[in-house]
């Protein structure tokens, strides 16, 4: 077993249900099986360098005390926190990677677990190219990442968005209407398609099935000429007609007016489009970051359980450069490198999509 002593944790990139679960489980597992001190770094890797008043803490029993049910995570995170390209007072991007690795060196830091989805995952192989040894823990509510079954928060991201679908069946049936409803997935559509199937939507569109809107207008009509008198649509934030191009939204970052581009939009177009096209009266709902928030479902509560005690376990083994993951039923690790090689995508011709076209749902394709 390596000589370790002292550990950190962070997570990166978006929030999402299930990170204090993982957190706790580092704590608990490093401290009562290991004897070693836990670090938390605060803000992404925010908390190495002083960062808008992120600062590295201890972690201990105590401080995970009652957050297994809690959403979010204590210790803060950010999603423009790469070392390799953090953006400095004039809204440049700099590599303060070798900042970082000082000072776990400082604080005498022998391993860093990483919790994070596919960015977090590349700053992590990054690091570990230049010595630092970092374990991985994935987390997404896309569910993007091919090495693992299922990442946590997807499944208490697909019990908000299902339930939301559901609430909006009673308006749209009460009202007769057509009613857009948008849930986040950038590239990939898992939770367009799963919360789609599990509300009963009419029609669901994925970035991986480019659609195309006359058939998605024919399909609402078809169901209101054979009785329908109210037609549910699903569609991922990152959709595309075919020929098209995602729907992007400038947003304003930071406090120097740096803009980047984001998705949104796509909502309000296709709710406007379907109007025009068919004359039905049409609402759009857009879930946003109702999907990321609140408690996490008892399944990501034991998911993150075990991958964080997997994690702990890991680092024990030399297991460094490798990240934890879920196959069947079982928690194993991969590399990293291998974790990140490729996206994990909704198969246009697999199982799910044809179940889902079974029992009448529409691709618009």
């Amino acid at each position: 077993m390596p000589n370790i002593r002292r550990i950190a944790v962070s997570t990166g990139g978006g929030d999402c249900p299930g990170l204090n679960a993982v957190i706790r489980a580092v704590v608990k597992t490093a401290t009562n099986v290991y004897g070693w001190k836990v670090l938390g770094i605060e803000t992404g890797f925010d908390g190495l360098l002083g960062r808008g008043g992120a600062r590295v803490r201890p972690l201990t029993a105590a401080s995970v005390r009652g957050i297994l049910p809690q959403g979010g995570t204590i210790l803060g995170t950010s999603n423009r926190g790469n070392p390799f390209a953090m953006p400095d007072e004039n809204g440049l991007t700099v590599d303060r990677s070798r900042e970082i690795i000082a000072r776990l060196e400082e604080l005498e830091v022998d391993a860093v677990v990483s919790i994070g989805g596919d960015g977090s995952m590349r700053i992590a192989e990054q690091m570990m190219q230049l010595g630092v040894g970092m374990v991985g823990v994935p987390k997404t509510i896309d569910n993007d990442l091919a090495a693992t079954d299922v990442t946590f928060g997807y499944d208490s991201a697909l019990h908000v968005a299902t339930e939301a679908i559901d609430r909006l069946h009673t308006t749209a049936e009460s009202h007769h209407r057509v009613m857009v409803v948008e849930v986040m997935g950038r590239n990939a559509g898992w939770i367009g398609l799963e919360a789609g199937i599990a509300g009963g939507a009419d029609v669901i569109l994925i970035p991986e099935i480019p659609y195309r809107l006359e058939e998605v207008v024919n399909a609402l009509v078809r169901r209101a000429r054979a009785g329908g008198k109210f037609s549910i649509v699903v569609v991922s934030e990152g959709a595309t007609q075919q020929g098209g191009e995602q729907v992007y939204q400038e947003a304003t970052l930071g406090s120097h007016g740096s803009s980047a581009l984001r998705l949104g939009g796509i909502c309000n177009n296709l709710a406007q489009q379907i109007a025009d096209a068919c004359g039905a009266e049409t609402r759009a709902t857009v879930l946003g970051h109702l999907q990321r928030g609140g408690s996490p479902s008892p399944f990501d509560r034991v998911l993150g359980t075990r991958f964080g005690a997997a994690a702990v376990h890991l680092v024990a083994r030399g297991g460094l450069g490798r990240m934890v993951a879920l196959r069947g039923t079982e928690i194993v690790d991969v590399s990293i490198p291998e974790a990140i090689a490729e996206p994990k995508l909704v198969n246009p011709s697999g199982e799910l999509v044809q179940a889902g076209r079974s029992v009448g749902v529409s691709f618009g394709a």
